[in-house]
């Protein structure tokens, strides 16, 4: 998306009569004047400077719009106007392309748009469950309230975020270990001990095969370094294909223990979404389907297809959701109870406190899985070098016999 801004150097002064130089973004003269205005200060006098034009393609991510909202939220129960909000949000932003983004749903908000129209109109800056809670809030009056609880959901996803990549990255230094000593073995110990045959034509096959790659990756590292770029690029755009990513998001949830664990982790976070979207007044079917967005699995959303057709022709949300076997029973248990008793946007917020407990503990379990399984494979690798190496030393023990 290209914005393009008119910069206009002013001079004006406050109502102590201080002069203030400085400089504002504004579609013409009259905005300038109007922007001035609600800053508190009068222009005296204006030049325009060259017209600026910035791409702004970033996306705010789930810390950048827990912050927003919670500053919105605040301001908003001051008193303070949403457009005054938005202004003092624009001039605290340090990011230079969010920024810009911000500056347009300003103007806009200023032109007359709706907030949500605001953001709608930046294409994928923002996700669409914060657009269409902002929506919620216009249409209720309670805009206030419901960035306050975007404020809550954003921080306990940048939460769960930030656990799940810190719970990886052990299990990434190790597997870069695991490539590092695998390399190196290859390299530099294999052909030490391809020296000590003395009869070539006696050597066994499974070494022949690897003095073979041990010899290919000494002479052609190039080759090796290609394959893995692209390796790398092919499963980027494998993963792309709907069929391919269909298969593998259904295998995730079906592997044994751990499709148990990645479950509850979605369970975790479409129960919270739920809540909060359920809690702001929206419709039960725009809820689901707002919520099994989040989830960023393409399996799950075609099975969520069912179940916003059954909950449109009057089945119970359970019940649905229950038919798919992909939530916990104890979530589908939960939900039914809130329905019967009325209270189901009570029931889904302890639930979804519950589930990031819950969630923590997939985390971490997930993560003790994968640890002792890595250092299997680099054991197992290990042990078919030695397999390799080994009749050379025997007969090198031999021939000092």
């Amino acid at each position: 998306m290209i914005i393009q801004v008119a910069v206009f150097k002013y001079t004006a002064t406050d109502a102590s009569g201080k002069t203030i130089h400085g400089k504002e973004t504004a579609d013409d003269k009259n905005q300038l004047i109007q922007k001035l205005r609600e800053k508190g200060i009068y222009c005296t006098s204006f030049t325009e400077e060259k017209e600026k034009t910035q791409k702004a393609d970033a996306k705010f991510k789930t810390k950048d719009l827990s912050f927003m909202s919670r500053q919105i939220s605040t301001m908003l129960n001051s008193g303070i106007s949403l457009v005054k909000a938005l202004s003092i949000l624009v001039s605290q932003q340090e990011n230079k392309k969010q920024k810009a983004i911000l500056t347009e749903v300003y103007d806009d908000v200023q032109r007359g748009k709706s907030f949500s129209e605001a953001l709608q109109a930046q294409g994928e800056a923002f996700p669409n469950l914060f657009v269409g809670m902002v929506a919620a809030g216009e249409s209720s009056g309670n805009l206030d309230m419901i960035m306050n609880r975007l404020s809550t959901h954003y921080d306990k996803e940048n939460k769960t975020n930030n656990k799940i990549k810190s719970a990886m990255s052990y299990p990434a230094v190790l597997g870069v270990i695991m490539l590092v000593i695998v390399v190196a073995l290859f390299a530099f110990v294999m052909p030490s001990f391809a020296e000590m045959f003395t009869d070539p034509e006696k050597i066994p096959i499974f070494t022949k095969i690897l003095l073979a790659v041990s010899d290919s990756m000494v002479n052609y590292p190039l080759i090796y370094i290609g394959v893995i770029v692209a390796l790398v690029l092919f499963i980027k755009f494998i993963k792309k294909v709907p069929a391919v990513k269909m298969w593998w998001d259904k295998t995730k949830c079906r592997i044994p223990k751990a499709g148990k664990l990645i479950c509850t982790i979605y369970t975790a976070r479409f129960a919270h979404t739920m809540s909060t979207l359920f809690a702001s007044g929206m419709q039960m079917v725009d809820c689901i389907q707002k919520s099994v967005q989040t989830l960023g699995n393409s399996y799950i959303n075609k099975e969520f297809e069912s179940v916003i057709e059954s909950v449109k022709q009057g089945d119970s949300l359970s019940a649905s959701i229950a038919r798919t076997g992909i939530f916990d029973p104890i979530f589908t248990s939960v939900i039914y109870v809130g329905e019967e008793s009325g209270n189901l946007d009570d029931i889904l917020e302890k639930t979804a406190d519950y589930y990031d407990d819950e969630s923590d503990t997939a985390i971490d379990k997930l993560t003790a899985m994968l640890q002792p399984a890595m250092i299997l494979v680099m054991g197992v690798l290990v042990l078919m070098i030695l397999l390799a190496v080994y009749p050379a030393m025997y007969e090198a023990m031999g021939n000092v016999g």
